[in-house]
């Protein structure tokens, strides 16, 4: 090993803590919390923080819990986010830390990424080997889908209180090796839009459909016409995806409805796609209304931006996650039609998002069966130890 590695945080430092991360985490497990609702949780997070010495803020944008660390004279200061909520799902693991809420469950890992920055946490305050400014920023209401804790804690002067030179995130990702770490820079995860189309016929007796304009035939031909969007406008070099997930019309059989109403799920990785799906469904969908002597009224909310990562800071934080567990378990991710809040960050500062191993055989995310690889918990811990002091040792 180099001086250079030997400075820095390693897994050695951590695989003797890999039981307490475990217990933090299969605590975290046990006791879930939805977005917005993160009080325990936070209060928890916050009581870890100040037990280690650290500068704790409660009620950020919500439950959001930042913490500070300084160290030395240095001007430069990084920030790490995890984030905290869990879903409306009814857990279906059989573990002894199984949730003890019904119908609430950690389906999608955020109480090991939770856990992975206690641990780094806890690591800094004790060695405290950097000159700067460690931000730890736990973030409420990830899944919120619409007005999330990333949104949240941005007006509520997240940057302006706790200034940062760059942020890192990480979600951990089913399908890798438990401990493996993925990078990608540029677009990552994609950004998520909701379309809503109703249509607005004239209904009538079913046996009489000449009388009518039948809006369940207008949206028929909707569905299948909004399958070439992607196909024939967007990019092949592209990626892109548009979902037909709703159909509503209708409630028996001998009746033609007056309504009917689609639901879509739109996904893209370039803002000018975005614009571009946008453009095609509202043209798609009006010319196919108005063809059929139909009216139309579409509404397109938009969701997450694209996970767009920095150039430079992934590459640093490749580089850091080559140093901490060797070149072979560090791997470009694919790019991934699922969205991310940690988006808006990005908005904000440079930064980098990336993805942790939770094994080859995990469950599937938001799955009733899923539960977070303890095993990666070490490795998470000592990424962001070590990034922390990477990033605050440079000039």
């Amino acid at each position: 090993m180099t001086d250079r590695t030997n400075q820095f945080a390693s897994l050695a430092d951590f695989t003797p803590r890999a039981a307490d991360l475990a217990a933090m985490r299969q605590y975290l497990h046990a006791h879930p919390e939805l977005s917005f609702e993160e009080q325990e949780t936070a209060a928890y997070v916050a009581a870890r923080l100040e037990s280690w010495g650290i500068e704790v803020t409660r009620n950020v944008g919500g439950h959001g819990v930042v913490g500070v660390l300084r160290q030395g004279q240095g001007g430069r200061s990084i920030a790490i986010r995890a984030d905290m909520d869990a879903l409306p799902i009814t857990e279906a693991t059989g573990l002894p830390y199984a949730s003890v809420t019904p119908g609430k469950m950690h389906a999608c890992g955020h109480d090991g990424h939770t856990a992975v920055l206690l641990g780094a946490a806890e690591y800094l305050a004790r060695t405290r080997r950097f000159n700067g400014t460690v931000v730890l920023i736990f973030q409420p209401a990830e899944e919120a889908g619409r007005t999330s804790g990333a949104q949240a804690m941005i007006a509520d002067g997240l940057f302006e209180r706790f200034a940062c030179d760059a942020i890192f995130g990480l979600h951990n990702h089913p399908g890798a090796p438990a401990g493996a770490i993925l990078t990608r820079p540029g677009p990552m995860m994609a950004a998520s839009d909701t379309v809503t189309i109703r249509i607005r016929g004239r209904g009538g007796h079913a046996s009489r459909p000449h009388l009518t304009v039948d809006p369940i035939v207008v949206a028929a031909n909707m569905v299948m016409a909004l399958q070439t969007v992607v196909a024939r406008s967007v990019d092949p070099t592209d990626t892109a995806v548009v979902t037909v997930g709703t159909i509503h019309a209708g409630t028996v059989v001998n009746v033609i409805p007056e309504t009917a109403e689609l639901g879509l799920s739109v996904r893209s990785f370039q803002p000018k796609t975005r614009l571009l799906l946008e453009q095609r469904i509202r043209e798609i969908a009006t010319s196919i209304a108005q063809a059929h002597g139909a009216s139309v009224e579409i509404d397109c909310e938009h969701g997450y931006p694209v996970v767009l990562n920095s150039e430079a800071e992934t590459a640093f934080a490749t580089e850091v996650a080559r140093e901490l567990i060797g070149a072979a378990q560090v791997s470009t991710c694919p790019m991934i039609p699922g969205s991310e809040d940690f988006s808006y960050f990005l908005q904000h500062k440079p930064g980098s998002f990336l993805r942790l191993g939770n094994g080859e055989r995990s469950a599937i995310l938001h799955s009733a069966s899923y539960d977070f690889a303890d095993a990666s918990l070490p490795v998470g811990a000592a990424l962001w130890a070590r990034l922390a002091e990477r990033f605050l040792a440079q000039p």
